[in-house]
């Protein structure tokens, strides 16, 4: 019995084709991006997010990919749907700055589009992430028409602002052993504990000492006194809060 299927030029067998177009099919699935779950378009009309939706794209990269580049000119503006990136600018001397960490729901290389400047830092990705594609031209035509969308950008903007200060007067007023605990208080109010108190992401020894602001020697050392002292327990590259009020005190760090 003859079980392909004839098309001209060739004969493709019916299970490759139907094996084929089910791939298609869940592809075009997994493709689809559904706007309304994301709070940054929490102010969009039904005709705006119709109108988004057309010029969206999803773009997705493997662990310790470098999604933009400091210095490079933007097209669009990301928006995080799954995984994590660092975001962090690098010295004269090559070494790197941690600014902050983007996890799902988190937009990023936005200030290059409304500045119309070149991006201000380099986007990594720290495990295989999901991101959602906004073109330039359609996201200044939505902050153009839609007061409410551009609110929401210019809060998001004074924010980050507000935290860069911040980090600005740790770095000059704090010790290293005070910018750790206050770090490692920082990633578990970003990204939360599991059932055992684990932070619930996992982070190299060189990122932390980055996002710090120290040399990574200094933040091994210092992550060996924090467990000595019964305030985390090291396990790998996670790291269990064991003594949450303590690390507040050593960290000034106000609630």
């Amino acid at each position: 019995m003859d079980n392909s299927l004839s098309l001209p030029g060739r004969h493709v067998p019916i299970i490759k084709k139907i094996k084929l177009n089910m791939r298609h099919y869940f592809e075009n699935l997994e493709s689809q991006i559904d706007l309304k779950t994301l709070a940054i378009f929490n102010d969009l009309t039904e005709a705006e997010y119709a109108e988004l939706g057309k010029c969206v794209s999803l773009t997705r990269f493997k662990k310790n990919t470098v999604v933009y580049h400091e210095g490079s000119h933007m097209g669009g503006m990301y928006v995080v749907l799954t995984g994590i990136l660092k975001v962090y600018k690098t010295g004269y001397d090559g070494k790197e700055q941690i600014i902050r960490f983007a996890k799902a729901g988190d937009p990023i290389a936005y200030r290059s589009i409304l500045c119309g400047e070149p991006a201000c830092t380099t986007a990594e990705t720290l495990y295989e992430t999901s991101l959602c594609y906004v073109p330039a031209e359609q996201l200044t035509k939505l902050i153009h028409e839609n007061n409410n969308f551009a609110i929401t950008f210019l809060r998001l903007a004074c924010s980050e602002l507000g935290e860069s200060n911040s980090f600005l007067l740790d770095l000059a007023q704090k010790t290293v052993r005070e910018r750790l605990a206050e770090v490692l208080l920082i990633l578990m109010e970003t990204f939360g504990i599991d059932e055992e108190n684990r932070l619930k992401i996992a982070l190299t020894r060189e990122d932390l000492a980055n996002m710090v602001g120290t040399a990574t020697e200094s933040v091994i050392r210092l992550l060996s006194e924090f467990k000595a002292d019964k305030l985390i327990e090291l396990q790998g590259r996670y790291i269990k809060m064991l003594n949450i009020p303590q690390l507040l005190k050593i960290g000034n760090v106000r609630v």
